[in-house]
């Protein structure tokens, strides 16, 4: 659906994108209304459990992960929009799961923002930020006892506009 609509609407492909996001996730609460425990499913839904994942749970998606991985580099050669939003369908769903909507999505979101301006090694700064962000939202959540999906959101955001402030004033100095 996706890519039949940036193939007619190209202009407006990141608005469509957030259309299905909120409206996905209020499939959900419609989903878990009549559910008597709907609030706290909700609530793992799109913020994730990622302190009580169980290997059972991470097995399973770890497998999906390298199947994904292994077709996106394998077929690197074959370029093809169908291809990516079938195998970021695939990726999305079984994340989601594990980690929450809000989670995942900050997670593909954020790093790529923060480092979108970089020419070289823009990939490897993207990764470095999302790892460094993960790592000090663990450990704020811990200290101070907050929802650890929530705290890694605020903190990827947080040092996602530190790593694009830096990157920017790096760039002007460089020019």
């Amino acid at each position: 659906m996706l890519y039949w609509c940036g193939e007619r609407w190209a202009d407006a492909q990141e608005a469509i994108i957030g259309c299905v996001f909120v409206l996905a996730a209020c499939a959900g609460i419609l989903a878990l209304s009549t559910n008597p425990h709907g609030g706290e499913e909700l609530k793992n839904l799109l913020a994730g459990q990622i302190l009580w994942m169980n290997y059972e749970q991470l097995i399973p998606v770890v497998l999906i992960s390298v199947i994904v991985l292994t077709l996106w580099f394998g077929l690197r050669n074959k370029r093809h929009p169908l291809k990516f939003y079938g195998l970021f369908a695939v990726a999305i769903t079984s994340s989601v799961q594990l980690a929450g909507v809000y989670l995942v999505f900050a997670s593909l979101i954020i790093p790529a923002l923060a480092v979108r301006k970089l020419t070289a090694n823009g990939l490897v700064y993207g990764f470095i930020t999302g790892a460094l962000g993960y790592g000090l939202g663990l450990c704020i959540s811990a200290l101070m006892d907050w929802p650890s999906g929530a705290t890694i959101v605020w903190t990827l955001a947080i040092f996602g506009v530190v790593v694009a402030a830096l990157f920017s004033k790096r760039r002007k100095a460089l020019n």
